[in-house]
């Protein structure tokens, strides 16, 4: 694979993708709980109902993702933004948040949200986005 894959590189809205290559993805991301491997029918559906999912190529295999939730109306939230590690760095993630916004906008949607991990503030803030004073993100638990 070349250094700089930008020549080669192709991102796209997608419908499906392998089981494979979307556990390799989280795996590498530190997303992948050992539950999961019990039960990985979830991913079945992360790609179909999401209502914005990019995937970007490299010479046909899928190195990165990210997906967004939304009513296409109003709101959206983009989340599970990643690359595979030999490929960070190179400006991936960042055409994956510009492709997501876009699509976003393209169906009128104009709020558009993400919880960010510790320590991306500034990637995220570099792509337009601003930390919402005031707001705390909240996870409900059982």
């Amino acid at each position: 694979m070349p250094d700089d894959p930008s020549s080669k590189l192709i991102i796209k809205t997608i419908k499906s993708a392998s089981k494979k290559d979307l556990i390799r993805i989280y795996k590498e991301a530190g997303w992948w709980d050992t539950s999961y491997d019990k039960h990985p029918e979830f991913l079945n559906h992360i790609v179909e109902d999401s209502a914005v999912f990019v995937g970007a190529f490299l010479e046909k295999n899928l190195i990165g993702i990210g997906r967004a939730l939304s009513d296409l109306a109003s709101d959206a939230y983009i989340q599970d933004v990643a690359v595979l590690k030999e490929f960070r760095g190179k400006g991936i993630g960042r055409k994956i948040i510009q492709t997501l916004i876009k699509k976003l906008k393209e169906n009128g949607v104009d709020w558009i949200g993400l919880v960010a991990q510790p320590g991306t503030s500034s990637f995220y803030e570099e792509l337009g986005f601003e930390v919402l004073k005031d707001h705390v993100p909240l996870k409900y638990k059982d």
